[in-house]
């Protein structure tokens, strides 16, 4: 929408909207009441009325016979649902605060992801505002939110979302999203978007009605594939990345599924994205972030795009999360088969993906391919706890449920002193209880009932019992997904808090735990059944006298020494019973440490 103004100082917006098939295409209008229609003019492939509306107005769209109107496929609010009318919101009516906020750059960041619906009593943004302390204490430097955008019901994980370019008014909508954004930024809090430009959701999404925003013939695991060869599409997803930056103050976003991306055009439309991102970055003046959700251990998505990569800031590595996961926890089933030996952790370490061409039995193929050293190794982010590796087991259970506290102090460590960027998902921090369910609140009961019964089968196919397996519409899977926050002050929680409080301060006092070069990274494992002992050295001492060294030693499963040498000096234990004499390290079974085995000398 474009905004005008009349003789008498008030605002107009023009109603434009693409729909290149329609041969009549008029604007339904509500205004103090009222219902008005106004005819469209065609403009090549566009539909325009000048002025048409005023900032109070609801609307929709009518399509030649079809008197229902539609909502807007660019809506910037849904008030009524993602099937009502549409309404305005416009970016420059914002009071923002954030004028001395000039970003962050994700190299050094440690990132915390979270869900508006369960990380607060509230589940709204102005909840999470109220807890956003919290945060600031425990030393995150970015906020990642699970989708915000428009999505039918009122609970849901956000990638059932079908209106890209409004913010799910449960939620808070687009004036609470701001007061959000604007919190973090005056804490010193970058903000990171979730975006899902892959599919839309089953219920609500009227974009076919328009044009061919969707392949007829593709699909992927969610529905059909979004049409990325078709310019205007294209445009459609390139400006919503924009809006994202320009309208909300955003740092980055995280690219939901980009395996899903299909596309074929000359310039991928990932790196259209970069590009994009990289051209608001520099009229911002601030950093921008971009990261992609990918499986496929392929380094062409962060490689730059003068070496023919795409240009992202940075991707997921699943890979070291299975590494860490398979070591904790002793799994071995599905895809944490190839996982659950002693060499997996440190070559993920090392390497950033286990599989980099390697045969991969889950997969029954050669998978991945190598990363180049060249890349600063902050660009893979990893996890220990994600919404997708809780949320996605059969009943939603963290690693909390199944380990101790020194066992979840061991994780911690391996997480927060990674070469890569860490990142939390929300009360892992203090080893939260509740589960991470998958829940959903469709209103149509057939779809509901579609998703339920298809979730089961699916669980039950892979052996479980259907009776741990939790309904996504029963409203208590969404309740019992609230983070209990009573549970921070108690002792066991409180310990763990404090690790996790120390692990991040360490990342800032200890460069050697930043350094960015694979060539600076060193790991070695033991075990005849899984990682038993691990051990990570990290700095420019393993290539210089002059340098420093910082190792991370881990006794997993065992008692275990390690020969860390005379200057060495403890920074951090997890269990008083560590002991460091004449240069060698003792740690109980399920127990880890960060050793400052030398420190940098100056030239």
């Amino acid at each position: 929408m474009s905004e005008l103004t009349d003789g008498t100082g008030g605002r107009r917006f023009d109603a434009r909207v693409w729909a290149p098939a329609a041969e009549r295409v008029a604007l339904h209008r509500v205004r103090a009441g009222a219902a008005e229609r106004v005819e469209l003019t065609r403009h090549g492939e566009w539909w325009v009325a000048i002025g048409a509306l005023e900032a109070r107005d609801r609307y929709g769209f009518l399509l030649d016979d079809d008197e229902h109107p539609l909502p807007d496929p660019r809506s910037r609010r849904q008030p009524d649902g993602v099937h009502g009318l549409s309404a305005l919101d416009d970016p420059a009516d914002a009071d923002w605060l954030d004028d001395n906020w000039h970003g962050r750059q994700l190299a050094g960041g440690v990132i915390y992801e979270l869900h508006i619906g369960t990380y607060s009593p509230e589940g709204t943004f102005d909840g999470a505002i109220a807890r956003l302390d919290h945060l600031v204490e425990l030393g995150v430097d970015f906020v990642e939110l699970l989708p915000v955008n428009g999505f039918n019901g009122e609970r849901n994980w956000g990638y059932d979302g079908v209106a890209w370019f409004a913010v799910h008014e449960a939620y808070g909508g687009p004036a609470g999203y701001r007061r959000f954004v604007d919190a973090c930024h005056t804490r010193g809090l970058a903000v990171i978007q979730d975006v899902v430009h892959n599919h839309l959701g089953p219920s609500g999404n009227y974009l076919p009605r328009f044009g061919p925003y969707l392949h007829a013939h593709s699909a992927n695991t969610w529905g059909d594939s979004v049409n990325l060869g078709n310019l205007e599409v294209r445009r459609f997803v390139l400006d919503n990345v924009a809006m994202w930056f320009e309208d909300f103050h955003v740092d980055g976003l995280r690219l939901d599924a980009v395996h899903a991306l299909i596309d074929d055009s000359p310039t991928h439309i990932l790196q259209a994205m970069a590009e994009e991102t990289d051209a608001r970055s520099t009229h911002l003046g601030r950093p921008l972030t971009l990261i992609a959700e990918s499986d496929m251990n392929d380094p062409r998505l962060i490689l730059p795009r003068e070496a023919g990569g795409y240009g992202l800031t940075a991707q997921w590595s699943d890979d070291h999360h299975h590494a860490i996961h398979a070591a904790v926890t002793g799994e071995a089933d599905g895809y944490y088969a190839d996982f659950a030996t002693a060499d997996a952790l440190p070559k993920t370490s090392t390497k950033g993906f286990f599989h980099d061409g390697s045969f991969s039995s889950f997969r029954e193929r050669a998978h991945g391919f190598p990363i180049p050293p060249e890349v600063p190794m902050w660009r893979l982010v990893t996890f220990t706890q994600d919404h997708d590796q809780i949320g996605n087991r059969a009943a939603g259970d963290r690693i909390s449920q199944s380990l101790d506290e020194r066992e979840l102090a061991v994780a911690a460590v391996l997480n927060l002193t990674s070469p890569f960027t860490p990142m939390l998902f929300m009360g892992e921090e203090w080893g939260a209880t509740t589960p991470w369910q998958f829940f959903t609140s469709h209103p149509e009961p057939e779809l509901g009932r579609a998703t339920a019964e298809g979730r089961l089968e699916e669980f039950v196919k892979m052996g479980w019992d259907e009776s741990v397996v939790p309904d996504p519409q029963d409203p208590q899977t969404f309740e019992r997904s609230k983070l209990q926050w009573h549970e921070v002050d108690e002792s066991r929680h409180a310990r763990l808090l404090a690790l996790h409080r120390t692990l991040i301060r360490l990342r800032r006092e200890l460069p050697e735990l930043t350094d960015p070069r694979f060539e600076h990274t060193l790991a070695a494992g033991e075990g005849d059944d899984g990682l038993a002992v691990f051990r990570l050295d990290r700095g420019a001492g393993i290539q210089s006298p002059l340098g420093g060294i910082v190792s991370v030693c881990a006794a997993i499963r065992e008692e275990a020494s390690f020969e860390v040498g005379a200057e060495a000096a403890l920074e951090l234990s997890t269990t008083p019973d560590a002991t460091l004499v004449d240069g060698v390290l003792t740690l109980p079974a399920r127990s880890a440490a960060v050793v400052r085995v030398r420190a940098a000398r100056a030239v």
